[in-house]
């Protein structure tokens, strides 16, 4: 990780209004992959990671049984319960954790959307562990991620902060953790969905 947690909280807090308004095409586009391939069932805990103002998480609250949401950015998470209460859903709940202090034992179904990217190599195949350890059924992870060589006079993030992995990386992290990999969409050729079943 290139900064700090409480940097990351900080920049996001910052952000928060008009974090949803400065999206561009891809990342959109990678919230309604996220949430098809996510496909929970009415009594189906979800859990989202870097959970932000909500995109993933409101978006299958009406499918789900609960959503539970987590992220580092206070600024972010009020977002998101506001968003919730204009809705009027009452089975999403947000409050804070990390990619490998999740502050939830299990659920059924994990997702998470451009926040795994923030992670060094090491620290996803961590946090991809914890994830395996919740035992879900299954894990959708939409993020920045290198499909082949990046573009350095086009990077789709920002490399200061971010520091996304190739495919293969997280693959084979997935793979080592007791998933098999059913799906791989690519969005852009950095911006991807991967779709993991915890293997029989």
């Amino acid at each position: 990780m290139k900064k700090t947690l409480e940097e990351h909280a900080a920049r996001f807090d910052e952000v928060a209004p008009e974090y949803d308004e400065q999206k561009r095409e891809e990342y959109r586009a990678c919230v309604s992959l996220v949430v098809e391939h996510a496909d929970p069932r009415p009594d189906d805990v979800v859990l989202d990671l870097g959970c932000g103002t909500g995109a993933i998480g409101l978006g299958l609250a009406e499918s789900a049984g609960e959503v539970i949401g987590r992220d580092i950015s206070e600024g972010m998470m009020d977002e998101a319960r506001r968003k919730a209460a204009e809705r009027g859903l009452d089975n999403i709940s947000f409050a804070e954790g990390t990619f490998r202090e999740p502050n939830c034992e299990s659920a059924d179904v994990v997702v998470s959307n451009f926040a795994m990217h923030h992670l060094s190599d090491e620290e996803k195949r961590e946090a991809i562990e914890v994830i395996a350890g919740m035992e879900p059924r299954r894990f959708v992870l939409g993020d920045v991620m290198f499909f082949g060589e990046p573009d350095p006079e086009e990077p789709f993030y920002s490399p200061a902060v971010d520091d996304p992995a190739t495919v293969g990386v997280l693959a084979d992290a997935l793979t080592d953790a007791g998933f098999s990999l059913t799906a791989v969409e690519m969005v852009h050729e950095q911006v991807g969905v991967l779709v993991a079943e915890r293997s029989a």
